[in-house]
């Protein structure tokens, strides 16, 4: 019979130096005469709890015990019984003397006496946890009793174990055995627990002054002389008064979430914030946060779980939470549950500057890049607020080829208020783009595109972004393209933007007169706005947005509150002072104004995602088919009416005839236009329509220029955005000539003519 177990616990093993863990220091305390040690795994580092059982003879009856208890652990397994990992017997020789000693290898754990005074928890939170761990070895006792027809024996204080996760767990299984018609109980361990002392004696269980009432009578009925009329240990599970408290419910409701339904489940999650401030915050991010990351993790939890996952990872150092935390969350971004994107999307400020650059560029941006093409405006909304804080660490390759087209397209988005945001993102991102992309990309995006929106606060985004990147240009740019793209915002109709495109217009003068006076002055340095003007501090501010995701708003749009960087849910205030020095910021859109500012401004055409900023973006791409036109992102057919907005930006711009002679280029067709080499670059003939006026054009004289050299075509401005009164009414296509005043002369010429 001896050999046999020594057989069973000794395994493969020959002896301690093939033991596969390494022994460190042991704890002051353990059961009997058990010594625990903490350990590590030589493998991979882990780490481990040993025992250890010595004896000067074989036939010791300490150690028969010891080795009936790894017997009995290698066979019995419950969630509130500990882990066996290994086990084996060593002999060891001194002379004419021997010593065996069994060690048996767990998973890590550390005493409960040990753990109670280090968590040192007071009145109600020390209350809640003994009755959690309580209710644990109460179900593992109901295990052995009832299902294994097993007898511990000696359920006490010494034969508990605590897990990393606060688990209470069950061991010292030396005295395991059969079922022989009396209930065993966890009578030693309630009153060792609330009495502080160890048991000395079997007439001390009789004194129940630190026992909790609602407990009372079950322990009492634990103690009965007559086996036959103990309490059976499922009975004490069904306690409801002392079991059923905060945290025992809070535990419970997240083993068992599997079997809860969506409403319950939307119910509990959306509490669990509150409820986890008052419960002892050692548990709380000890046990109850790895529950809820692992709930998430595979997809049991509903969305409202996140946001009270990033609540207890606040509490965490900020290496625990890239640990414990972080690897949770870059796998949601996989997940085609609607509602997590969105509550990671409005949570982003709260873990993005945690996650590595490798990490976005990798594995979050390829999934958050699905949410620019979404059906729901609400969700491209939140996608594009969420690059604010993810673009800093994307690559330069996705910066400049995927990202700026995913922007090309918001920037003709059917959503105003997106269109609006999308040129303030580029205003808050233009410094992480590498020089030769702002130089090709900022100007057309924000004059071709954002100057000449119809929706006032775009116009007004569009000049807040110059503004703030105004040390991006030299003065060539800012007097060519710059400047007369601006000026004719002086006269917008909406207040707003004229009053920025006055301040534009000082502060771009101040930089080309300040560079002017430097030159007089033989000083050196750069001709750009660098070296006279500060770029503005801070970012850009969002526009309003109203947008919700599938007609209605979402409930978790209540919690983008909480974030860092502005709602998209209010109007931008102000940034900087109104001076020539700083750009002003895009304010609010539902100021009071008249109804003209939308219904009757004529809307000026712009040019569709297919002809704008968007051709000059191929750099650090082995495709020579990265533009716009030539490798289109994959996205669903536009809605009627973003394909209306596209139709009316294609249009034709309305221009007076020239003279064939004073003609500067040959006359390009669209088609033609469109069809240009990928190879060409396409910024410089991005240029803004003429005034729709019937003035006649000025006498140029005639040159040989090339489409970049052409004025026109770098700082044609945009047609006004007012209704300006016609000189002479009547004098336009199809209308009939109006009669000549008595006394003038016929002169062949047209009525703008001096």
């Amino acid at each position: 019979m001896f050999n046999f177990l020594k057989g069973v616990v000794g395994g493969s093993g020959t002896g301690l130096k093939d033991l596969p863990y390494n022994i460190g220091d042991p704890y002051p305390s353990a059961w009997g005469s058990w010594i625990h040690y903490r350990g590590t795994s030589k493998d991979d580092g882990s780490q481990v709890s040993i025992f250890a059982l010595s004896g000067n003879n074989a036939q010791d009856g300490h150690l028969a015990a010891g080795r009936n208890g790894v017997k009995r652990l290698r066979t019995v397994r419950h969630p509130n019984i500990l882990s066996f990992l290994h086990s084996t017997e060593v002999e060891t020789h001194d002379g004419s003397t021997s010593k065996v000693t069994i060690y048996i290898v767990t998973e890590p754990v550390m005493p409960l006496s040990d753990k109670i005074k280090e968590l040192g928890l007071k009145a109600t939170q020390r209350d809640e946890y003994f009755a959690l761990g309580l209710h644990q070895i109460t179900k593992a006792v109901s295990f052995l009793n009832n299902d294994c027809k097993l007898v511990h024996g000696n359920v006490c204080l010494a034969s508990v174990v605590v897990t990393p996760t606060l688990d209470w767990k069950l061991h010292a299984f030396d005295v395991l055995s059969e079922f022989d018609g009396s209930n065993g109980s966890a009578s030693c361990l309630i009153y060792e627990l609330f009495s502080g002392s160890k048991l000395g004696k079997t007439e001390e269980l009789r004194n129940t002054v630190g026992i909790p009432k609602s407990l009372l009578p079950d322990y009492q009925r634990l103690l009965s002389s007559m086996p036959s009329r103990r309490l059976n240990t499922s009975k004490l599970l069904e306690n409801g008064e002392y079991f059923q408290n905060k945290l025992v419910d809070t535990i419970h409701f997240m083993d068992i979430l599997n079997l809860k339904d969506s409403v319950e489940k939307d119910t509990f999650f959306r509490k669990l914030p509150n409820v986890a401030e008052q419960l002892p915050r050692e548990i709380v991010l000890k046990k109850l946060l790895p529950l809820l990351a692992s709930s998430l993790e595979f997809g049991s939890a509903v969305a409202p779980a996140l946001t009270a996952l990033l609540k207890m990872g606040s509490w965490l150092s900020t290496e625990d939470f890239k640990v414990k935390v972080l690897p949770t969350i870059v796998k949601l971004f996989a997940s085609n549950d609607r509602a997590i994107r969105v509550s990671l999307l409005q949570h982003v400020d709260q873990f993005g500057e945690s996650m590595s650059g490798q990490i976005v560029d990798e594995q979050v941006y390829p999934h958050v890049a699905t949410g620019f093409a979404d059906t729901s405006a609400f969700l491209r909304e939140l996608t594009l607020k969420s690059m604010l804080v993810l673009a800093p660490k994307l690559s330069q390759r996705t910066l400049s080829g995927s990202l700026l087209k995913y922007l090309s397209k918001l920037q003709v988005d059917e959503e105003p208020a997106i269109r609006t945001n999308t040129t303030i993102l580029l205003g808050n991102i233009a410094t992480y783009l590498n020089e030769g992309t702002r130089k090709r990309v900022l100007i057309n995006a924000f004059t071709v595109r954002a100057l000449r929106d119809t929706f006032p606060p775009a116009r007004g985004a569009g000049i807040v972004a110059l503004c703030a990147t105004s040390t991006t240009y030299d003065d060539t740019e800012i007097a060519t393209k710059i400047l007369p793209n601006v000026v004719v915002l002086t006269i917008d109709q909406d207040s707003e933007v004229r009053s920025k495109a006055f301040q534009a217009v000082e502060q771009f003068l101040q930089i080309l007169k300040h560079n002017y006076e430097k030159t007089n002055a033989g000083e050196t340095g750069a001709t750009g706005g660098a070296s006279a003007i500060p770029e503005t501090a801070g970012l850009i501010g969002w526009a309003m947005s109203s947008l919700t995701l599938k007609g209605k708003p979402l409930d978790q749009a209540s919690l983008a509150s909480s974030s860092s960087a502005p709602s998209l849910a209010a109007a931008a205030a102000s940034n900087a002072p109104s001076t020539v020095t700083e750009a002003p910021s895009v304010r609010a859109s539902h100021h009071t104004r008249s109804n003209s500012d939308f219904t009757d401004q004529p809307a000026p055409p712009s040019p569709s995602s297919t002809d704008g900023w968007e051709n000059g973006i191929t750099e650090g791409h082995d495709s020579d088919n990265d533009g716009w036109d030539l490798d289109p992102i994959d996205e669903p057919k536009p809605s009627p009416a973003l394909s209306n907005i596209q139709a009316a930006q294609k249009r034709p711009v309305s221009q007076p005839s020239r003279p064939p002679a004073t003609s500067s280029r040959p006359k390009i067709s669209t088609a033609k236009a469109a069809a240009k080499s990928e190879d060409d670059d396409l910024w410089g003939s991005l240029a803004a329509p003429q005034p729709a006026t019937t003035s006649r054009p000025l006498n140029l004289k005639k040159t040989v220029q090339s489409d970049d050299e052409d004025p026109w075509a770098a700082i044609a401005a945009p047609p006004p955005t007012t209704r300006a009164k016609p000189l002479a009414s009547g004098r336009g296509r199809a209308a009939k000539p109006a009669a000549p005043k008595l006394g003038a002369q016929r002169i062949n010429r047209t009525s703008s003519g001096m």
